[in-house]
């Protein structure tokens, strides 16, 4: 069942919906082998997607993947730039047929229901962004945002998770995700997994936010305390 999810959502309209019509984020609940309720969240942005399941209780992270898409008609085609259970899907491509409603997506065959839970909106940061620089000592250092290695973030009206990998390499470096507000230039993380230290779930972590030349400036102090001033680019 993982591997079909998995290479879900990036769905545009399989039912004649648009790909508008869909962005967003969508989740469900599950259960595990042991019993516990696990929550599966799907972020859609334009041309990218990704699926992340952790514990909705304690945060604990179970598992994420994602890639691009492209629709032929009823038929989605994923290709994988990251999976945590099986690096060996990465750079392979995936087909299966999806059923869309206005509020609802599922792979045919499956009998796992996603419910819409925001559309997007208010749209400000909503997107695929690819980190392409760091502000140290005040001056700018840029990333070069075609390489394999790549810290891509993801983010849909309410909800946002950043993915550290490498399509070369087949690597997957972390991720993190929950929520979010962006208020009076204030930008505010609240984190309900983190794959590196499941301590981190339940923090609150506030940024100020601006755009220069089209780009997401993001300044603060990380997780752990530290300064940090990075900026984003829109991912093409």
């Amino acid at each position: 069942m993982k591997k079909a999810i998995v290479l879900l959502f990036s769905i545009v309209a399989s039912l004649g919906m648009t790909a508008q019509n869909i962005i967003g984020a969508y989740e469900a609940y599950s259960t595990s082998e042991n019993g516990d309720r696990l929550r599966n969240i799907v972020i859609l942005a334009d041309g990218y997607q990704v699926l992340t399941v952790y514990n909705s209780e304690t945060g604990k992270f179970i598992h994420s993947n994602g890639g691009t898409w492209k629709l032929e008609g009823n038929t989605m085609t994923e290709k994988v730039e990251f999976h945590t259970d099986n690096n060996e899907l990465v750079g392979t491509e995936v087909s299966f047929e999806v059923k869309i409603t206005d509020d609802s997506i599922q792979i045919v065959g499956n009998e796992m229901i996603l419910t819409k839970i925001d559309d997007g909106t208010p749209g400000k940061l909503q997107g695929a962004w690819l980190m392409s620089g760091r502000v140290r000592d005040g001056k700018e250092q840029s990333r070069d945002i075609t390489r394999p290695r790549k810290t891509m973030k993801m983010l849909s009206g309410t909800r946002f998770q950043w993915i550290a990998y490498n399509t070369e390499t087949k690597q997957f470096m972390g991720t993190g995700g929950g929520t979010y507000t962006t208020v009076d230039g204030k930008y505010t993380e609240n984190i309900e997994f983190f794959s590196r230290d499941d301590s981190r779930v339940g923090a609150s972590l506030e940024f100020d936010f601006s755009f220069v030349d089209g780009n997401w400036h993001h300044k603060g102090f990380s997780s752990k305390g530290d300064p940090m001033h990075e900026i984003w680019t829109v991912r093409q």
